[in-house]
């Protein structure tokens, strides 16, 4: 077996670093660190059909919102996303947060994460174009949430 040393994948703000890709655990898992600065809100609202993410605070606090219910995940906390519940992440707080993510089965991984980096670069100027994201996200198993109602 040998180690590989994985890039870390900048998506907006958000920093992903894979330490195990579907490819090194046969598909049975993938898991990534992410660094989440102070005060972002990150990613569109969403849910998935073909795993469970599981989430552990490493630094920091992470504001979840999963089925419309708020978790705040600091060092030492988990939460268990099963599939087809909606939900997102924010760091509110002044401090940066760390988190790492485990999907089960591991049906996800680093190519999603460049696809929506591209697509972000590509409207740096302006607002993402939201039905490309949306392309990205339906082609990796995610579903993104209806806008909510305000």
């Amino acid at each position: 077996m040998q180690y590989t040393r994985r890039e870390t994948i900048t998506v907006g703000a958000l920093a992903v670093r894979f330490l195990i890709d579907a490819t090194d655990s046969d598909g049975s898992v993938t898991v990534f660190e992410c660094d989440v600065p102070a005060r972002v809100q990150m990613p569109a609202p969403h849910s998935h059909d073909g795993f469970e993410e599981t989430i552990y605070g490493l630094d920091g606090v992470s504001t979840w919102t999963i089925d419309g219910e708020t978790i705040h995940i600091g060092p030492g906390d988990a939460v268990c996303v099963q599939r087809r519940l909606v939900h997102g992440f924010a760091n509110h707080g002044s401090v940066d947060a760390k988190f790492l993510a485990i999907a089960t089965p591991g049906v996800f991984g680093a190519a999603y994460f460049r696809e929506v980096a591209d697509v972000l670069a590509a409207s740096a100027e302006g607002s993402p174009d939201h039905a490309a994201l949306d392309a990205v996200m339906r082609r990796h198993g995610l579903t993104p949430a209806p806008p909510s109602r305000t």
